[in-house]
């Protein structure tokens, strides 16, 4: 990649010392950053009653009249969008979705189609003409004990139904027959399950590391492309760092199935936030496909989840895959086509810089702002208008855009709760004195858990504060307030090739590069084919990665790429294994 040299310095220096008024977000951004910043419900149950949590996970996005609707798990309605970039929530005037667990929905003619689980395990088709005005009807037909459903309606108007979420049952399926308003067949069609003894990648635990427990399948989605069927599925586990999505194809929508050899073809086991899982793939603006997935935030309870977003393709081979490089930067958003969802090449300027607060309680420093772990937090004494962090990038650097990451320390709220809103303010500063607003959020009525800000106009700074103004939380805590943009240094030189030691359990093997000069991190790329590399693993100060997520029959290709505050490096040369 080349190196993108910044505006002249003076120029950009003269321009922040005048500026007057305070500057506003893009009104349209370009651009999005991973996780979705929506309005998440708090989880309405759960088994631990003391816990408060929100609930952002198995999405499933359609396509509907050249708009969006998606569906996510207790989430007590849907979001819909017109170009699948900024969301607006939609209240149904039906109780239907009150407890709906792992929906399932399709674009059928002049309707969308609805179904999903409840507390009982049974479920009704829904269906609506008019999904952005919250109206549904039930269908009499009553499907049981089906979890993780998935529809689809092929061509001929034959329907399906796919569901499965088991460490034992495989992914399964009926036929539904539109004739009678989707009353599902008896007959019961088993396609395939996990076999984790041949994909690494389908082995329970966080890295994959647990080798007692058997890894869940779940979460199937049909995607029918030129004439192939891909039923996809995740593994191993929802709040695990390598939760993926896989696929088998066919040439018919009952099978037989084959697996898909460049699986898991959704991977994200790296960065701030992970996961990339039980997901659905739909097709976007500019007719390019998005996949959208779960992310693991796992701090209040292991169910404690975010949505993703990644732009998705068919090779010409026919094999399905996502991008998730850099998959929590800022990322080219899907109104705009052309640029196909690829990274924008903003830097993360922010990792594990000087930082101080106004306050913090004792196990949750600021620090943990600045150390790319969704997981850990500052938590400040007080959630009151006194509140404020200051982040020092140590030289000048370009901002061009911020994202804010709220945690929900003992929150105490359940449902979908009107009227919450956060309020903050983030000034900029070259000498820790003299500041300038960057975004004025205190008119903000809106609930911003993952606010996301792309300047109009890129800024040089060296500090970043916030200040806190309004959260809804009886708490003010962030797991992350992460900085994009340029350094005016330059990006590190290209690695080496990768050494790459296969272990005689096929499904691992140990790699290791040498620590390039200058270099914050790395991306491990690896696939089936040299022009495949399809699967990254972003590593922060390490120059080794044991993986553990390979197909034993299967050979691969291994580069590594350098990045730092400047840019990224060119790909190393590849080292093939057999």
């Amino acid at each position: 990649m080349k190196h993108l040299k910044p505006q002249n310095p003076k120029n950009l220096l003269i321009g922040f010392l005048f500026i007057v008024v305070a500057l506003v977000a893009q009104e349209r951004p370009e651009t999005y950053c991973n996780p979705i910043n929506l309005d998440y419900t708090y989880m309405i149950y759960n088994a631990h009653k003391d816990l408060s949590y929100r609930s952002g996970a198995d999405p499933a996005v359609v396509r509907f009249k050249d708009d969006y609707y998606m569906f996510v798990t207790r989430s007590m309605g849907y979001w819909y969008s017109k170009d699948l970039t900024a969301w607006d929530f939609i209240k149904p005037k039906q109780w239907y979705f009150q407890g709906s667990n792992a929906p399932a929905a399709f674009n059928y003619r002049d309707s969308v189609l609805y179904a999903a689980g409840n507390p009982s395990g049974h479920m009704s088709v829904l269906f609506s003409e008019d999904p952005k005005n919250g109206e549904w009807q039930a269908t009499p037909s009553i499907l049981r004990q089906l979890q993780d459903p998935a529809l689809f309606i092929d061509g001929d108007g034959q329907g399906y139904m796919y569901w499965g979420s088991s460490n034992k049952f495989p992914i399964r399926a009926k036929k539904l027959d539109k004739n009678k308003r989707f009353r599902p067949s008896k007959e019961v069609y088993e396609l395939f399950n996990l076999a984790p003894q041949e994909h690494g990648w389908e082995r329970f635990g966080e890295n994959h590391s647990d080798t007692l427990l058997v890894g869940y399948i779940e979460g199937p989605w049909m995607t029918k492309y030129k004439n192939t069927y891909y039923l996809q599925y995740a593994a191993p586990g929802t709040e695990f760092n390598v939760y993926g999505d896989g696929a088998y194809t066919s040439d018919s929508p009952l099978g037989p199935f084959k697996y898909m050899p460049n699986n898991p073809f959704s991977y994200k086991p790296g960065g701030f936030i992970n996961g990339a899982g039980h997901g659905s793939t739909v097709l976007g603006p500019g007719e390019l496909y998005w996949h959208f997935a779960t992310m693991a935030v796992s701090v209040n309870i292991g169910w404690e989840r975010r949505i993703a977003a990644f732009p998705t393709f068919f090779d010409a081979d026919g094999l399905l895959y996502s991008n998730t490089r850099f998959g929590d930067y800022p990322h080219y958003a899907p109104h705009i086509p052309k640029e196909k969802g690829r990274f924008r090449g903003w830097m993360l300027l922010s990792y594990k810089k000087p930082i101080r607060a106004s306050s913090h309680i004792e196990g949750h420093p600021p620090e943990n702002i600045v150390d790319e772990n969704v997981k850990s937090f500052w938590l400040a004494e007080t959630n009151s208008e006194t509140e404020w962090v200051e982040i020092d990038l140590e030289q000048p650097k370009l901002i061009h855009a911020l994202q804010l990451n709220y945690n929900d320390y003992q929150s105490g709220l359940y449902g979908k709760i009107p009227d919450l809103y956060h309020q903050y303010t983030i000034e900029a500063s070259m000498d820790g004195e003299k500041w300038s607003i960057l975004v004025n959020r205190n008119n903000n009525l809106k609930d911003v858990p993952n606010d996301y800000v792309e300047l109009a106009v890129a800024q040089k700074a060296r500090f970043i504060r916030y200040k806190n103004s309004h959260v809804p939380t009886p708490y003010l805590s962030i797991s992350g307030l992460r900085v994009f943009g340029k350094g005016y240094g330059k990006p590190p030189k290209k690695a080496k090739a990768p050494k790459v030691v296969r272990k005689s359990d096929r499904r691992e093997a140990l790699i290791t590069w040498s620590p390039g000069k200058n270099a914050q991190g790395y991306h491990l790329l690896w696939g089936i084919a040299p022009d495949k590399l399809y699967s990254s693993w972003l590593v922060y100060g390490e120059n080794s990665l044991e993986l553990k997520s390979l197909n034993i029959d299967q050979s691969y290709y291994f580069s590594v790429e350098a990045f730092n505050e400047n840019g990224v490096s060119e790909n190393s040369k590849i080292t093939f294994v057999e």
